[in-house]
């Protein structure tokens, strides 16, 4: 993938983060609308804009790097990139090992999409590998039948290997359309205390930073207008 520079300008931190010329943004790259990959090649969606305006904002030079979902954590770790901005729900669990800044996408629904409305919810459950809603299908009594990546969870429920899938609801309504093969089963399910941004516990100065670009945006309302582009105006915002 080719390497995206936003700024030419480098910025030396000292506290956790010394003579950083680049800032690398972790993101999956296969979560639309929140990340994706474009017909260039290049990370695209929710996630991108406001990684882009973060950097802007900052003034921090940046680049993005793509990574598989269920190693996300462990590469940011071991220095592979320095934030994540995936997707990831901020959790009590996940910040036993890195840290968050504030959210910059509210708390959402999660939801079991289906082919019948009438889904068995306490029978096989596809989920993707490592996410808040795997941990809770896991723990409903439902049995767990992880995967890889969101397409692929749905891939299951269309091939008969499970009865739902449970994700971000907002990540699967473009696969519940009017006339289509899927729709909701059972209520929404509210999990987790929004979208962050992943640190390392050390990159205090980083995540002051990146703290103070997300809240000039929602004082001046640009990352709800991002949240309405890319999710709807039904969508929740700040």
């Amino acid at each position: 993938m080719k390497t995206l520079i936003l700024t030419a300008s480098a910025l030396a931190f000292s506290a956790g983060f010394a003579m950083a010329d680049t800032i690398r943004m972790g993101t999956e790259g296969a979560y639309p609308p929140y990340n994706f990959i474009d017909d260039k090649g290049e990370v695209a969606g929710f996630e991108r804009e406001v990684g882009d305006e973060l950097c802007k904002r900052a003034e921090l030079t940046c680049e993005w790097v793509t990574n598989e979902w269920d190693s996300i954590i462990p590469n940011l770790l071991s220095g592979n990139y320095d934030t994540i901005i995936a997707g990831m729900s901020i959790t009590d669990e996940r910040m036993e090992t890195i840290d968050f800044t504030q959210n910059y996408f509210p708390p959402a629904a999660s939801a079991y999409m289906a082919l019948s409305a009438e889904a068995d919810l306490m029978g096989v459950v596809a989920a993707q590998t490592g996410t808040i809603q795997a941990d809770y299908v896991a723990k409903s009594g439902a049995t767990l039948l992880e995967f890889a990546t969101l397409d692929d969870t749905v891939a299951a429920v269309k091939n008969g290997e499970a009865d739902a899938v449970f994700a971000d609801k907002d990540a699967l309504a473009p696969f519940v359309t009017d006339g289509g093969e899927f729709v909701w089963s059972g209520d929404d399910v509210p999990l987790g205390g929004g979208i962050g941004v992943g640190l390392r516990k050390s990159d205090t100065e980083l995540k002051d930073k990146l703290n103070a670009a997300i809240t000039s945006m929602k004082e001046d309302g640009s990352i709800n207008a991002l949240i309405t582009k890319y999710f709807g105006e039904e969508a929740k915002t700040f």
